[in-house]
């Protein structure tokens, strides 16, 4: 079965293991999920991620992140832009996820950044997600 929206599909994949306090979820390989995951990583919403090999494309198995109280670190995650309507946004209005305290994941011309690092770079682009 073809997936309409991979990316969705992994973030749903992520909110919902957070939530249920699964160590360990596993995710459908590709170069942009990989590097969606790589920005989780860096930013401490997941503890770290490893490509399984098959012979189709590989599964990335993700080991989620939880704090000493058993909360877990992605608390929410939202898919903005879709394959039925792109959301791109300049400079002067890359969002703000909670104050600061989350991120927004962006398509950039140099690579996917945080919304921390575009405003550094002073680019704009195409908001893939917002995880807090």
């Amino acid at each position: 079965m073809a997936l309409t929206d991979p990316i969705a599909n992994m973030l749903t994949i992520l909110r919902n293991g957070s939530s249920a306090k699964k160590e360990v979820v596993e995710v459908r390989n590709s170069k942009f999920s990989e590097e969606i995951l790589k920005i989780f990583k860096k930013e401490g919403f997941i503890s770290n991620y490893k490509l399984i090999k098959d012979n189709k494309q590989g599964i990335l198995r993700v080991y989620l992140t939880y704090g000493k109280d058993e909360k877990p670190a992605i608390i929410g995650i939202k898919r903005v832009s879709t394959p039925g309507l792109r959301v791109y946004k300049g400079l002067d209005e890359l969002p703000r996820v909670y104050g600061g305290l989350g991120i927004a994941v962006i398509s950039t011309s140099k690579g996917l950044l945080t919304d921390q690092e575009a405003r550094a770079q002073k680019i704009g682009g195409e908001i893939v997600c917002y995880i807090w």
